[in-house]
Order: structure tokens, then C-alpha cells, then sequence
């Protein structure tokens, strides 16, 4: 039974990643089409808080660079990488409240997709936290429950060799 709980968690870890991944593009799109065309930005200059469309664009792809970083390392099972998504995640999330009056309901959907990514980054922390502590900064060991679960230590016809 703590196998099949060890593998749920490895999924929430992926499944992190890859919203991550996916956010990255989404903003680093929508950052270059505010900045080489804004005429095809839906939203009003003066319906964002704080900023003007050339800064939104920067940001967007910024923040994007940043998501797609995490989420890499965050797939390969560095333990750096999850308190570093979290943090990520959380400003991401904080960053779309400035922009609830240009994209209402994007943002609410992009905060609720903050919300969910936060919890599987931050379930069962006690056990990533003992994870952290014995494995500094690493991949898991062979002696911890998700060892052989992540997604780069995959093995079988679909996954390649293993890495270690």
C-alpha cells in the first residue's frame, strides 16, 4: 500500500511539472504577442493594474522562462526544484490578480490552476520534507519508496534504459 501511495505522489509531482511546462508556454506566447503585436491583445492598456502592455509582455515571457526552468528540473526530481516551484507557482498566482481586470476569467482559472499545482507540490511534506533532508538536492536513492518512480528513472519497453 505505501508503493501505490508513493506512486500517487510521484504523479501529483509530474502532473506539477507539466502544468508548469504548459503555463510557460502559454505566458511566453502571449508575452511575444503583446510585445510584436499588440493590436491583436484583447485586453484594454488601461484595464491592467500596474503595468502597460510592453511590461505584461516582458513579464509574461520572463515568467515563463522561470516556469519552464522549474518544471524541467522539477521532472528530472531535483528536491531543490519543488520548494523553488512553489515559490514560483505562488508568485504566478499573486501576479494574476493584477490582471483580473483586463482577463477576468483567465485569471481566475490561471489562480485555480495555481491552487491545485500548489497542493500537489506541497502534499504529504512531511515525507518530502525527510526526502529533502536526506537527500540534499538530489535525485531519490535507491532506498526511498519513489525510487524507480519518477518519471527519468522509468524503465520497461516505453521508458528506455534506466538513469542513474
Amino acid at each position: 500500500m505505501a508503493v501505490g501511495r508513493s506512486a500517487a505522489w510521484a504523479g501529483w509531482i509530474v502532473f506539477a511539472g507539466t502544468v508548469m511546462i504548459v503555463t510557460s508556454f502559454i505566458n511566453m506566447f502571449q508575452g511575444m504577442v503583446a510585445l510584436l503585436d499588440d493590436e491583436r491583445v484583447v485586453a484594454t492598456a488601461d484595464a491592467f493594474v500596474i503595468v502597460d502592455m510592453t511590461s505584461w509582455g516582458w513579464t509574461l515571457i520572463l515568467s515563463g522562462a522561470v516556469l519552464l526552468t522549474v518544471g524541467i528540473f522539477l521532472l528530472a526530481g531535483m528536491n531543490w526544484a519543488r520548494i523553488a516551484a512553489i515559490i514560483v507557482v505562488g508568485l504566478h498566482a499573486v501576479i494574476q490578480v493584477a490582471w483580473l481586470g483586463a482577463y477576468p476569467i483567465w485569471s481566475l482559472l490561471m489562480i485555480a490552476l495555481d491552487i491545485v499545482v500548489l497542493f500537489a507540490l506541497t502534499a504529504r511534506w512531511s515525507q518530502a520534507g525527510e526526502d529533502l533532508r536526506s537527500h540534499e538536492g538530489g535525485v531519490v536513492s535507491e532506498g526511498d519508496p519513489l525510487h524507480g518512480r519518477l518519471p527519468h528513472e522509468m524503465t520497461g519497453p516505453y521508458y528506455g534504459p534506466r538513469v542513474t
